[in-house]
């Protein structure tokens, strides 16, 4: 996936390459954009520049189209249906459900029933169920207690790896984005600087 000159609201010039299998984190403090580039990459926002994903461009591909091949998950997953099963489209094999703590019963528990922590991580189980190309990851372990989300981080990251989808991961622990990353790049006053992966 390739980020050639985009630009949203005051971050400009983002120029950025992620191979397949690659995770790259993104930090920067907060409202300096993190959240926007995301949206902007899955064509949610509109932006200057160009969005590639091989010789695929955003601009000539119909929104819904990109949106199921390049998948953002929020921070916080939308929820539309009463039942947490009525989201799925097709049902997540049993070793995935429990490898993220929950049974095959999950999938009729009401989502008014679910924690914040459950719905996130309900909501990665589904975004990687719809077979994406690339990911974009908000903060994906942000509402989970920190053995559950080294847990889940392990889980994500194994996929992500073994579909060889390149993933763009807003992250703000320096320890998981030790544990994580392959690059690390910060938003500084409107534009990219490359950090560190590990640093002290």
């Amino acid at each position: 996936m390739r980020l050639v000159g985009v630009a949203i609201g005051e971050l400009v010039d983002v120029g950025l390459t992620i191979e397949p299998g690659e995770i790259v984190c993104l930090s920067g403090a907060s409202g300096s954009g993190k959240s926007r580039l995301l949206r902007a990459v899955a064509d949610l926002e509109p932006h200057a520049g160009e969005v590639w994903l091989g010789g695929q461009a955003q601009s000539r591909t119909p929104g819904h189209v990109w949106r199921r091949r390049v998948m953002l998950v929020p921070a916080e997953s939308h929820w539309w249906a009463e039942t947490v099963g009525q989201h799925f489209a097709d049902e997540p094999a049993n070793a995935e459900l429990q490898a993220l703590g929950f049974t095959r019963d999950t999938l009729s528990w009401q989502v008014a029933r679910l924690s914040t922590g459950e719905k996130q991580r309900l909501g990665l189980l589904r975004a990687i169920g719809r077979e994406p190309r690339a990911l974009l990851l908000d903060e994906p372990t942000a509402n989970l207690d920190g053995e559950t989300g080294e847990r889940v981080e392990a889980w994500l990251t194994a996929r992500i790896r073994e579909h060889r989808w390149p993933t763009l991961w807003v992250a703000h622990d320096r320890r998981q984005i030790a544990r994580v990353a392959s690059r690390h790049w910060r938003i500084a006053s409107g534009r990219l600087e490359e950090g560190e992966v590990a640093w002290a």
